[in-house]
């Protein structure tokens, strides 16, 4: 099984995906605008709606990031929820977090913490929030050490 987010945006979605595959790299795969479905349906539909995304796809290596555009009166914006990217290379966390926060805001900043070389969380242009995150080899092992040490003691 896979987990893949969803985002929901107020009429930004063709901005957003495009700023995300230049940012983030990868390729959209899908821009499909409510005026390309078939049938009646888009006649039904409000013309100020027709050049909305009805369904976008960004793919990159073993990631999916799928997202289109809801009608004003149902958008909320984003709650309770981080999108993470985790990254190995400290100097990539900088790139990644300075490409998404530019015209955007500034959460945490990007920093080293105990558990992370750097760490920093940013909403973004679109208000989606992202938490960056380049852990700690040491932090790591000692976290799967616990996890070991945890299941093991609950097997005996």
């Amino acid at each position: 099984m896979k987990m893949n987010p969803y985002l929901m945006f107020n009429g930004q979605c063709e901005e957003a995906f495009k700023f995300y595959e230049q940012c983030l790299g990868g390729k959209i795969e899908v821009m499909m605008k409510q005026s390309d479905m078939p049938g009646a349906e888009v006649e039904k539909m409000p013309p100020e709606r027709r050049d909305k995304i009805m369904h976008a796809r960004l793919t990159a290596g073993d990631w999916v990031l799928m997202g289109s555009d809801t009608p004003p009166e149902h958008y909320e914006g984003m709650k309770g929820c981080y999108l993470t990217l985790n990254v190995d290379d400290p100097a990539e966390a900088e790139r990644l977090f300075n490409a998404l926060v530019e015209n955007g805001s500034v959460e945490m900043p990007l920093e080293p913490t105990f558990w992370a070389e750097r760490f920093g969380m940013l909403a973004d242009r679109f208000g989606i929030k992202w938490m960056v995150n380049c852990e700690k080899a040491e932090w790591v092992r000692e976290v799967q050490a616990q996890d070991q040490f945890q299941t093991q003691e609950q097997g005996a």
